[in-house]
């Protein structure tokens, strides 16, 4: 079993990365490979609706939104991690996430979601709610922890002094892990949900 994370933070080594880190440990401690893709430093540009994908299977933009794309069709679950600008996520993890979820058309039912965000004092909620809404519309559980899943830290490393942020995370992974190995066990016994025609609506008719 594998989970994919990604950090949304421009810094590797920062107060997302260590909650990263806390996570991390505890899905290897469960027996379950995690590995963190870097994405907030990287040069991503935002969709231009090309539709290209839908004859490629991949977006025409050939960077690490390709790489994301791949690893996470093989994944069971999802962490999608951010600090927190202006009450939402960092631009480049929000560019990289709508062409990985628009361009991928592998199926995303039942993999578990989880995200996570870090920042100085205000803004969590909202961009935790932005970023599960990603898993809500590709049919994935989303993971709950103790709180919402949510760390502060202002300079490099303070997050560190974060004992109940830390705790928090340290819960969703556990829940995270749980909820796979669940989802694996029902997989076997009574395969996947059944899918229904997708009923496009348009307002406009």
């Amino acid at each position: 079993m594998k989970v994919l994370m990604l950090n949304g933070s421009p810094r590797a080594n920062g107060n997302t990365a260590l909650a990263l880190g806390e996570m991390k440990k505890v899905f290897e401690a469960q027996g379950i490979e995690a590995e963190i893709i870097q994405v907030g430093n990287k040069e991503v540009r935002g969709c231009i609706a090309c539709g290209r994908c839908g004859q490629l299977g991949k977006c025409v933009f050939d960077d690490v939104v390709n790489e994301i794309s791949q690893k996470f069709e093989q994944a069971d679950g999802l962490v999608v991690a951010s600090p927190v600008y202006y009450a939402s996520a960092n631009a480049t993890l929000v560019a990289a996430l709508d062409r990985v979820f628009y361009s991928s058309n592998f199926d995303k039912t039942m993999k578990v979601g989880a995200s996570v965000v870090c920042a100085r004092r205000g803004g969590c909620s909202a961009t935790f709610d932005e970023l599960n809404k990603y898993f809500t519309i590709s049919g994935m559980p989303v993971a709950a922890s103790q709180y919402w899943n949510s760390i502060h830290g202002g300079a490099a490393g303070q997050a560190d002094m974060d004992e109940e942020g830390k705790q928090t995370m340290r819960t969703l992974a556990r829940n995270m892990a749980f909820l796979i190995k669940s989802i694996a066990l029902g997989k076997e016994q009574f395969g996947l949900p059944e899918k229904e025609v997708h009923a496009w609506t348009n307002f406009i008719r």
